[in-house]
């Protein structure tokens, strides 16, 4: 399956909003996430495991079958997520990734942080 960096955004802020200390994130097929409709069940699991395999979520539960329990984001995950949270910059960021012709989330790790990096100095 090719690597949708849309739904790698789509599940980070996810995570992000229903998680807390004492609050995991249970995804399972039947969910009524709004933010993941647009995605399968199986393209939305694949994604989490790329996101756990990557160090963007500290812990992730498998159930038997499909589904799982996501206890929250890394520290890695949110800052990747805050640096690609504004729709300007992530936009901005998938456009120099096609350009370059690399959606991998190293490249946009790369790319996003170089773009606030971009904007900081711009702003001095």
């Amino acid at each position: 399956m090719r690597l949708n960096p849309d739904c790698i955004r789509d599940i980070l802020l996810v995570v992000e909003e229903t998680t807390s200390y004492s609050n995991f994130m249970e995804f399972y097929p039947d969910n009524e996430i709004e933010t993941l409709k647009p995605y399968s069940s199986e393209e939305i699991l694949y994604h989490i495991k790329q996101c756990e395999l990557s160090g963007l979520l500290t812990k992730v539960t498998w159930f038997m079958g499909d589904g799982c329990l996501i206890q929250d984001l890394s520290p890695k995950g949110h800052e990747f997520l805050a640096n690609i949270r504004s729709e300007n910059i992530w936009n901005k960021t998938k456009e120099k990734a096609k350009s370059i012709g690399s959606f991998s989330l190293d490249t946009l790790t790369k790319i996003a942080i170089n773009i606030v990096s971009a904007m900081i100095k711009d702003g001095f």
